[in-house]
C-alpha cells in the first residue's frame, strides 16, 4: 500500500514538474515575443520621428525664406517704389501654406492595440507621450497662417488683386494699406510657426536620444 502511495505521489510530482516547466517555457516564449515586438515598435517610432524631423527642417527653410521676403517687401507696400514690382513673384511664394503632418501611425497603433504597455521604462514612456502631445501645440501654431488665408488673404485677392494690370507691368494690388496689414499679420504667423518648428525639431532630437 505504501509502495503504491509513493508511486502515486511520484506520478503527481512528475506531472507538477512537467506543468511548471511547460508554464516557464511558455512564459519565456511570451517574454521573448513581447521583447521582439517592443523592438519593432521602437524602430518604427525612430523612423517616424526621423521623417518628422526631416519635414520640420524643410519647413524651417521655407518659413525663413518667407520671412526674409516679407522683410524686404513690407516696407515698400503703400509707397511708389518700383522695387515692389520686382519682388512680386517672390511675394506670391509667401502665400503658399507650409504644412506639417506628424507621422504618428506607430504611436496610435500602440495606443489603440494596448501594446504601449510593452514600453515598461517609465522615463521612455513619459518621453514618448510628451513628444506626441507636443504636436498639438505645434499644429495649433501652424493653423494661424491658414486662418489668415481663409479670413483675410483669400478675400483680398478676389477683391483687390488686378491680374490684368500685373500682366501690363503694374503692381496690381489696390488698397495697399489693407494689403500691408495682411502681410504684417502673415509675417507674425510665420514667426510663430518658425518657433513651433524649431521646438518640434528639438523635441525630435531629444526623443531620438532616449530611444537609442
Amino acid at each position: 500500500m505504501k509502495k503504491q502511495l509513493r508511486y502515486a505521489l511520484g506520478e503527481i510530482l512528475i506531472v507538477i514538474i512537467g506543468i511548471s516547466i511547460a508554464f516557464s517555457l511558455n512564459k519565456c516564449a511570451d517574454t521573448k515575443k513581447n521583447e521582439n515586438l517592443k523592438s519593432l515598435y521602437i524602430k518604427s517610432l525612430k523612423d517616424d520621428i526621423k521623417v518628422d524631423k526631416k519635414n520640420l527642417e524643410q519647413n524651417l527653410k521655407e518659413i525663413n525664406t518667407k520671412i526674409e521676403t516679407l522683410k524686404e517687401i513690407i516696407p515698400l507696400i503703400n509707397t511708389d517704389s518700383p522695387e515692389k514690382i520686382k519682388l512680386r513673384q517672390e511675394l506670391f511664394g509667401t502665400f503658399n501654406i507650409t504644412e506639417f503632418y506628424p507621422n504618428d501611425i506607430t504611436y496610435q497603433t500602440m495606443i489603440n492595440s494596448g501594446d504601449f504597455k510593452l514600453i515598461n521604462e517609465f522615463e521612455l514612456k513619459a518621453a514618448i507621450e510628451k513628444h506626441y502631445a507636443s504636436y498639438k501645440s505645434i499644429l495649433k501654431d501652424y493653423s494661424r497662417q491658414e486662418n489668415i488665408h481663409k479670413e483675410f488673404l483669400s478675400n483680398y485677392m478676389v477683391n483687390h488683386a488686378n491680374y490684368d494690370d500685373m500682366k501690363k507691368g503694374a503692381f496690381g494690388f489696390s488698397n495697399e494699406v489693407l494689403f500691408k496689414n495682411i502681410l504684417q499679420s502673415m509675417n507674425g504667423s510665420f514667426w510663430i510657426k518658425r518657433q513651433a518648428t524649431i521646438r518640434g525639431i528639438k523635441n525630435c532630437d531629444s526623443l531620438l536620444v532616449i530611444l537609442k
